[in-house]
């Protein structure tokens, strides 16, 4: 088992998550139900501390995969808020460049974890 709030993608995933909620706050009421709603940004630190739990770094690196797939709807989902003008471009362009760099460490946590898993020739 591992400490999540130890890990440097977790830390930025929670940012991620802290500041589209931020932003979030100004879309319409309408959107409460619809797009608001739907945003995956929690999804994201929520399954790298899933994974973190876990016994085997096998389990780990699965929902460091359901982690990317959900940064990756995060992204999205923040392009189509910026797409309706729910979100300025500087919001956007600050915030996918977040949900970029959460993306890129996960997968490089990923391959790190598949690395350490093959045995050595």
């Amino acid at each position: 088992m591992r400490d999540f709030k130890q890990l440097k993608v977790w830390q930025k995933a929670h940012r991620l998550v802290l500041d589209t909620y931020r932003h979030a706050r100004g879309f319409p009421t309408e959107e409460r139900y619809g797009l608001t709603a739907h945003l995956s940004a929690t999804s994201v630190p929520s399954n790298i501390a899933e994974g973190c739990g876990r016994t085997h770094d096998t389990e780990l690196a699965h929902f460091l995969g359901i982690a990317a797939g959900s940064a990756s709807e995060t992204e999205y989902q923040l392009l189509l808020a910026h797409n309706l003008g729910y979100l300025a471009e500087p919001d956007h362009r600050a915030l996918d460049a977040q949900v970029n760099e959460v993306k890129r460490m996960l997968n490089a946590f990923i391959q790190r974890l598949s690395q350490e898993k093959r045995p050595s020739s």
